[in-house]
């Protein structure tokens, strides 16, 4: 089965990712979001009456589907990134965001003579959310927007045990280089120096790529269910209690 999957893939131009360009993404989008969150901030500065930003980080639960698999089990990742907030007034906000991501899932599959595969499916992103914030009141705000998304890295791996089929990485030209989706949620204040929310991202590019990757991936697309915790840099501590503190 996986030597399949393997001949799949190298049709697919499977090559070994190369760490040090990977490394070297994750440098520039580091320094490029480092611009971003200083831009956010000093914007917010002068809005601060209403506007927020900060770090953010917490779960995912990702899934793809596979064609024809035994069993497919959501795959249990994390994200991590900064927010701020335009535009903000006590009622609204636009609220853009730079997150690093892991999504994909995992498969079991069963042959004919019933031996059992599990593998894991990994995309690593870089997701940038611009969201639409409605603020109920001082405890809440809904949160409803679009994201795009850029894959630094993907790997299969699985937990067989038998070297003939551990499979370590594939190349990430495989999958289409660019993700673009829908994002809805609802986050709960925690006082002003916190938030705890929940939200799900529903793709809409089909992320197989090659040949290859189509045959194994068909149109499959991400999904991802959220859970974090943000916080705010200026806490709010010194704003009016007659305000709405974001």
């Amino acid at each position: 089965m996986w030597h399949i999957v393997s001949m799949y893939l190298r049709k697919g131009n499977y090559v070994q990712l190369n760490e040090y360009a990977f490394m070297k993404r994750i440098k520039k989008l580091s320094m490029l979001a480092s611009v971003v969150v200083v831009m956010m901030m000093a914007y917010s500065s002068a809005q601060a009456q209403y506007a927020r930003a900060g770090i953010k980080g917490g779960l995912n639960l990702s899934n793809l589907y596979v064609e024809n698999p035994h069993d497919d089990d959501a795959r249990l990742g994390w994200h991590a990134g900064v927010y701020g907030q335009l535009f903000a007034s006590e009622a609204f906000a636009i609220q853009p965001e730079v997150n690093f991501s892991t999504k994909g899932t995992g498969v079991t599959r069963i042959d004919n003579n019933s031996a059992r595969f599990d593998s894991k499916f990994k995309l690593h992103y870089i997701d940038i959310p611009v969201l639409a914030v409605f603020k109920l009141g001082r405890f809440a705000e809904i949160h409803a927007g679009a994201y795009w998304a850029y894959l630094l890295g993907a790997e299969i791996s699985n937990n067989n045990r038998i070297p003939d089929n551990e499979f370590t990485t594939v190349d990430r030209d495989n999958f289409d280089n660019w993700d673009y989706g829908l994002v809805g949620g609802i986050g709960f204040n925690l006082g002003d120096a916190a938030q705890l929310g929940v939200r799900y991202n529903y793709g809409l590019n089909e992320i197989a790529e090659s040949a290859g990757a189509r045959r194994l991936f068909g149109d499959s697309k991400n999904q991802v269910a959220q859970l974090y915790l943000a916080f705010n840099f200026g806490g709010g501590s010194d704003r009016d209690d007659r305000d709405y503190d974001y």
